[in-house]
């Protein structure tokens, strides 16, 4: 009882927030909070906290419109945003539309928090398979940009026909197999050893199978939807490109010694 006559009961557990409710000043940084496992950062000018790596600045990105000349009034088919930092870069050059696909939820999720945090106008985020919208989504594209897609694909032949059906340039960063390579170099040990030759357009293409041992059970993995999936040999990558009518095929930014193994960035586009 105080000396105005009211009284006040003591705290109790009824008067504890519910865990799905967030108690803070509202902030972008609550919602990169809620959901953990980020690989990309922001710009520094934002001071938030997410992960390492600069992609809304990446230059393989950067590279790629510098070549395509510009990206105005164009459509785009972005297959696996991660987080949308590369739907960024691509959004500021101001197309007509970005269709950005991403099968991983938790990575979808973080798409639409980068979109909230750094404001896009063209782009529309897709939670599904990217090969299922290319089998039955009638629309073409101006582009269709692959980054770190390639390489985590249980069917990457098929992937690439059906890129070649909805675009007249494709750009693609992705990990492949070389011609030599030493058994004791880390990025072999992910692999079985098994290996599968599959033909099209009369091209026979080289695949090396590969596990991710459980690295799907931390929530930073952005592989792929299945377990078994395959690398491709280099040269069968730019000989089916070739095959689809991409009389142009650019490459950067090789690197042969990355940590991760073999990589390049290219950009196949047809006269």
């Amino acid at each position: 009882m105080t000396k105005s006559g009211l009284k006040f009961s003591r705290r109790t557990d009824k008067d504890v927030a519910f865990d799905q409710y967030e108690a803070g000043v509202p902030s972008y940084q609550n919602a990169i909070d809620l959901l953990p496992g980020w690989t990309g950062s922001f710009p520094d000018a934002l001071k938030l906290k997410a992960g390492r790596l600069a992609l809304y600045n990446d230059h393989r990105i950067a590279w790629m419109i510098k070549q395509m000349g510009s990206l105005e009034g164009k459509k785009v088919l972005e297959i696996g945003p991660l987080e949308g930092m590369h739907t960024y870069m691509i959004d500021q050059q101001k197309p007509d539309r970005v269709d950005a696909v991403e099968a991983n939820r938790l990575c979808y999720l973080r798409c639409l928090i980068t979109r909230e945090i750094l404001g896009m106008n063209h782009a529309h985020f897709h939670l599904g398979d990217a090969m299922a919208w290319l089998k039955e989504k009638p629309e073409r594209y101006d582009l269709i940009v692959a980054s770190g897609v390639l390489y985590h694909m249980a069917e990457p032949v098929e992937l690439l026909r059906l890129m070649a059906e909805r675009s007249d340039a494709v750009f693609i960063w992705t990990h492949y197999f070389p011609d030599v390579s030493e058994k004791t170099e880390p990025w072999r040990q992910a692999f079985s050893g098994k290996t599968e030759t599959r033909e099209l357009n009369g091209i026979p293409v080289r695949l090396y199978e590969r596990g991710y041992f459980n690295a799907s059970s931390n929530a930073s993995f952005c592989g792929g939807p299945k377990d078994r999936h395959y690398w491709v040999h280099r040269e069968d990558i730019l000989s089916l490109l070739t095959s689809f009518g991409y009389g142009s095929i650019e490459i950067m930014g090789e690197d042969r010694n990355h940590s991760g193994g073999p990589c390049f960035s290219l950009l196949a586009k047809r006269n």
